[in-house]
Parts: structure tokens; sequence; C-alpha cells
């Protein structure tokens, strides 16, 4: 099996992350509790602030804004939002205005306001080493105002032309009193501000409008001479005379044309009807003519004679020729007065054109008069427009002058805010709010807390569990030896040279009496080392509250079980134990991961694995387990400096660290003790090699160390429910 696939094996156990919570639920509360407490007091000791707030309204009045000449009163203008927020600033950033309430209430006298008044020995002490800047470098004034500033909140209501003046101090009363003094000295600074304004405006305009007036008359004045010299006098309509005649005279002429037209049409259609012997009722002319009607008249009454006498009388009859012999008359008549109508029309015809020479005569002269009177007319409109100008600029200065003067000499002054509710004493601080603040606190702590122990519990390798459908190679476990026959070593005397080591041999019918005992019936053999058992030396190291437990296995591989033993041991009492396996064939992880694949030390050292990679647990116990590990030994002892880091990290997240270090001497475990460190050495007999590295050990300054012997101590059995199952 490879690291990836057994690393990848494991899964978050969340039911056991959160039973954490459970576990360790009256730490959290403690701390919880005493961070509430601490704030608690914190808040009740701290200085209380009370705040107060005056509103103030900005209105529309005359003063306010110059109306132009020609508005009316409906014509106001409107005051927008950029307005109020400019006051808004004129009263937060104005110095005259806080430096007036400051001299007013004399706030500089107030330690609240100045530093330097009443400096405590400790800040002049700070002062004087240069630890702390000196408030009287900076001047009084400027001292307040600073001050001032950090105390004082002005602001807009949203959607509103209301101001709200914002002041807090320790002191209710004063917070009060410098919100209104604030709006009171805000309404005086307008007010002077008018005054000024109007003073300067009456200065200003009373030379201007004397100097306009006499720019008026002038302009004026060359319009009219402008307009003489050049004759440009003006006719109805505001035109000039020139182009008003000019169009008079077009209007004439294309009338003139029109009837010259019109006689000339109808005598040539009088001609054509004389020429070609036609009938000359077609020609409206001829009908209008009042003989020609009466000859009309009696043509017709001729013919109705003739019509009835032709019925008795022939044609040849006298009287029927002497009818005709009229009719032909009357003809005759009528067409010669048929041509003296032709020859009227041709003489309106005639007449109608000398009128029209003449008035293309007439037109061709205007056009050229209205043609220089046209470039003339630009150069005085220029001046009209000058003078315009100037006029209107006249009569705004004056309306200015007299608004400005109207108001200087009543004092009426009025501004655009007014003060519509005042300041009132706080009865409560709004700083510090204690129930807020400890409740913020205690809550805030609750979660911090519960944070930290799930990742705790999440980093220490508790949390997690094997995938299902896992499966490893099923290893042997490290044998458990048996009870000894063989000589014992005697105890080991401190005398001159501290330590002296003698052997004796052991009773013969006791080694005998041994022989015949079975290994699992067999009481174990106790030498006169001092060693001890599994079970007491977990108990001492659950009484005395060690954080690490160094073991040194002399005896090479078989004796690393102690070091598994006792973790266990420990494990199953309650604490939370980790066993750091620092052997160089992995004796002390393999029985308690069934492999010897997993990341471990060497790959944390090496910078290839984080803890949480590293960190197994142990298939028997709640005990993890950090195992040797698949990375170069080599390159990871390059980096061995980083085992005190590594402890360190450890004893912080677990109960207690055990460390077995194989049959190492004094100086190879110097880097892994610290503070509450127990020293153990491992011991299967009591043999020279035991007995020499427990002196040595001794000598080196470890004098409280403690043996230890596996002997006699069951090993467990079938792993425990939903740790990894072995394969058959």
């Amino acid at each position: 099996m490879s690291v990836q696939s057994a690393a990848a094996d494991v899964d978050i156990d969340l039911r056991q992350l959160f039973a954490s919570l459970a576990r360790n639920w009256l730490r959290i509360l403690v701390v919880a509790l005493a961070v509430a407490g601490l704030a608690f007091v914190l808040a009740w000791l701290a200085t209380p602030h009370y705040k107060a707030a005056a509103m103030l309204k900005i209105q529309m009045n005359e003063s306010a804004f110059t109306r132009p000449a020609g508005t009316n009163d409906d014509d106001k203008p409107v005051l927008d939002a950029e307005g109020v927020a400019t006051e808004v600033q004129v009263i937060s950033s104005s110095s005259d205005i806080l430096n007036q309430v400051a001299v007013n209430l004399n706030l500089a006298r107030l330690p609240e306001f100045d530093d330097a008044v009443n400096m405590s020995p400790l800040s002049r002490f700070l002062v004087i080493a240069g630890l702390k800047s000196d408030p009287e470098e900076v001047p009084q004034e400027e001292r307040v105002l600073e001050k001032m500033r950090e105390k004082l909140n002005v602001y807009s209501v949203e959607k509103t032309r209301a101001i709200a003046i914002e002041f807090s101090s320790e002191d209710p009363e004063l917070a009060a009193v410098i919100a209104n003094a604030i709006a009171a000295a805000y309404i005086a600074y307008q007010g002077k501000a008018k005054t000024d304004s109007n003073s300067a405006a009456t200065a200003f305009l009373g030379p201007e409008i004397t100097e306009l007036q006499k720019q008026v008359r002038d302009a004026e004045a060359k319009v009219a001479n402008y307009r003489a010299e050049s004759g440009l006098f003006m006719g109805g309509n505001n035109a000039v005379l020139a182009t008003q005649q000019l169009s008079e005279l077009s209007t004439e002429l294309s009338r003139v044309r029109a009837n010259r037209a019109s006689a000339e049409a109808t005598a040539d259609s009088v001609r054509r009807a004389l020429q070609n012997g036609g009938s000359l009722d077609a020609v409206p002319e001829v009908l209008s003519s009042d003989l020609i009607q009466r000859l009309r008249e009696r043509q017709v009454e001729l013919k109705t004679n003739i019509a009835d006498l032709s019925t008795t009388l022939l044609d040849n009859h006298p009287r029927i020729r002497a009818l005709k012999s009229q009719l032909a008359d009357l003809d005759g008549q009528i067409r010669n007065e048929a041509q003296k109508i032709m020859k009227g029309l041709l003489t309106q015809a005639q007449t109608a054109q000398a009128r029209e020479n003449q008035l293309i005569s007439d037109v061709n002269t205007l056009k050229a008069a209205s043609a220089r009177a046209g470039e003339e007319q630009v150069e005085l409109d220029a001046l009209q427009r000058e003078a315009t100008a100037r006029r209107q600029q006249l009569e705004s200065y004056m309306t200015s002058f007299r608004e400005a003067s109207s108001r200087k000499v009543r004092n009426y002054l009025p501004v655009d805010a007014s003060v519509f509710s005042d300041a009132r004493k706080p009865s409560e601080p709004y700083f510090p709010k204690i129930v807020p603040i400890v409740s913020a606190a205690f809550v805030g702590s609750l979660l911090l807390m519960a944070i930290v122990t799930l990742l705790q519990e999440l980093f220490s390798g508790r949390a997690m569990r094997p995938a299902p459908g896992a499966s490893f190679e099923r290893i042997e476990q490290v044998a458990m030896p048996a009870a000894q026959q063989e000589p014992a070593i005697v105890e080991i005397a401190e005398a001159g040279d501290h330590h002296a080591v003698a052997e004796a041999e052991a009773e013969p019918q006791g080694a005998a009496a041994v022989a015949e005992t079975t290994a699992g019936d067999a009481e174990p053999v106790r030498s006169r080392l001092g060693e001890i058992d599994v079970e007491k030396a977990a108990e001492k190291l659950i009484a005395s509250g060690a954080a690490r437990a160094i073991f040194v296995s002399p005896e090479g591989d078989e004796a690393a079980a102690t070091a598994v033993l006792v973790a266990r041991e420990v494990s199953d009492a309650g604490l939370r134990v980790l066993l750091l396996d620092l052997t160089a064939s992995g004796a002390a992880s393999r029985p308690m991961l069934d492999s010897g694949l997993f990341p471990g030390i060497t790959n944390l050292l090496a910078s290839e694995a984080q803890f949480s990679d590293v960190i197994h647990p142990d298939l028997y116990s709640d005990c993890h387990v950090i195992p040797v590990g698949t990375a170069d030994p080599v390159r990871a002892m390059r980096a061995a400096d980083r085992l005190p880091i590594i402890m360190q990290s450890l004893t912080t997240a677990y109960d207690l660290v055990i460390v077995e270090c194989g049959p190492a001497d004094a100086q190879g475990i110097s880097r892994l003790v610290g503070e509450g460190t127990e020293v153990f050495l491992s011991m299967l007999e009591s043999d020279d090699e035991v007995a020499q590295a427990a002196v040595k050990l001794i000598e080196s300054g470890y004098p409280d160390l403690t043996l230890v012997t596996p002997i006699g101590h069951e090993t467990p059995g079938n792993p425990w429910p939903g740790r990894r199952r072995s394969a058959a």
C-alpha cells in the first residue's frame, strides 16, 4: 500500500469533532465568563460620556439670494442638498465658531479639553523621558479646538433641510450647553456675515451705479446720433423706413403687373373674336357693356318679329326685308362697340405698362437704399445692444443696492437658519453601554473558544476516522517478553563514585520455581534496580501532570513496547495522549498502525507534510501516534533543530506527549526535554547494559530517571470498533 492511499483512508468524524465541545464545555464557559467579567470591569471603570444634540433648520429668505430684475415672488430659488452639506462643513470646520464657544465657556480650564491641565506625574515622566509628546508644545487654543472637533459631530438629516449638532462630554450638562452654544454661534456668525455683506455691497454698488448711469447715457446718445447721421428712420413694425417703402412698392408693382397682363389678355381675345367673326358673348368685358346689352336686347326683339312675320309673309316682303335690314345694322353697331372696348383695354394695358416701368425704377432705387441701410443697421444694432446691456446691468445694481440699503437702514438681517430643537441634558451615557459590551464579549469569547476547541480537535487527529472499505495488511505484534529465570542485577548504590553496580546470582530454587510455571501464569521477577510496571508508570505521569514523557530503550526495538503500553494506559484514563516514534525501525508505531507506510515525523521535518497529515489514531486505543514516516532520514535530520518547536506545538494540543527514542543517550534526548518532562528507561532484563545506561543518564543531569518494564502487561487484542480492519 502506498503512503498516499493510506493517508487518504481517513475521514473527518463530525460526531467526534463536535463532541469535543461537550468534553471541554467547562473550559469554554470559564474562559467566556472570565472575558465577560473583564469586559464588565473595564466598562464599569471607564469614564462615562454623554451626548446632546441641537437641531437647526436651514430656511429660505429673500435676503439669502439676490433676485434678478423681472422676476416675481413666485420665482424663489431652491436650496438643494449641496447647500445643506456646505452649511454642515461650515459648522464643523469653522475655527471662528468653535473658538468663540471655547472662549465664552472657558473650556481651556477643563482637563477634558486641554491635556496640559492637571497633568499626572506619570504623564510628566513620560514627557520628560521622550515617550510622549509634550502637549504644551502646541498652543492652548489649538489644543482646545482639536478636542472640540473630536467630540463634535455635525450631520444633515436625510431628505430634509435639518442639521443636527451633536457634542459629547464627560459632563452631561456641559454637553448640552456646548451644543446649544455652537448653534447660537453659527446663527450669529451668519448674521455677522450678512452685515459685512450688506456694508460691502452698498460700498461697492454706489460708485458702480454712478459710473453705469454715465455709461448708459453715453451709449444711448451714440445710438441716436448714429441713426440721425445714417438716416435710419424707423417705420411701422420697428423696421427701417427704406426697407418698409421697398416692401410697399414691391407689392404695388406686383398688382400693376397683374392688371396689365389681364387687360392685354382681354384685348387680345376681343381682337381674335372680331377678326375671326366669332361670337363676342364669350368675352366678359363686352357683355358687361351697357350699350352692347341694349343692342343685344334690340337684336333679340327684331329676330323675334322676323320669326313671327315669316309665318305669314315671304322673305321678300318689304316688311320682312326692313326688319332684316335693321338687324344687320344692329350687328354692325355691336362690332363697332366691341372695337371701342378693345381699344379701351389696349389703352389700359399701356397705362399699366407705364406705371409698371415707373415702379420698377422706384424699386431699384429703394433696393440700393435698403442695402445701404442694412449695413448701417448692423452697426446700429451693436450700439443698441451695448446700450441695452448697460441699462440691464444698471437696473440689477440698483435693485441690489436698494435691498442692501433697506436692510442696513432698518437693521433687517434675517438669517438662513433657526434652532427648532435645543439640546437638553442627557440622562444616560452613550458610552459605555455595560450590558451590550459584556454580552458581546461573552458571546464573542464563546464563539472564539468553540472555534479554538474544534481546531485543536481537528488538528490533533482525534476527529479522524478510517474511511469505509479501507483495508491494510496485517503486521505482527511486538512480542512481550516473558519473565526471566536468569541472574538479576543488584541495586545501584550511591557510593563515593555516586553509583556502583554489582551482580548477584538468583536463588536456584527460585529459578526452578519460575521454570516450572507457564509464561501466562508466571509472576514477574522483580529485581533490585527499582523498576516499576506499566500501570505504575501511567499513574506517575497522571499524578505529576507531566506534559512530556521521554522513553529510552537501550535494549532495542523489543523494549520500545513499554512506551506504547504506557501511552495506551494513560489514554484509557481519559487524557489526550500522542506517541512520537523516533526509533530508526518504527518499532513503537508499527504495533499501533499495523503499517509502516504512513507519513510521519521525517515527512514533517522534510516539509513534505503538515501536522494533520502525520497524526494518526491508534487502532487499539484513543491514543494518537506520529510514526517515523517515509521521507529520507538524512534529509529529515538536517532539520532536527525544528524538534523543540514541534514538541512545543504538540504539548499545546495534547495533555501528554510520549516520545520513544530507542537506544539514545543524554545528548540525544536534550532537544526533546522541556518543562514538565519525565524521563523513563525501558528495560526487559536487569543486565549490565541497562544499568550502565541508567547510570549515564543520571550522571548527565537526569537524577529523577525512572525504570519501567513491560513484563507481565497484557497486549491488546483486536482493533477497536470503527478502527481500521486488518486484512486476513
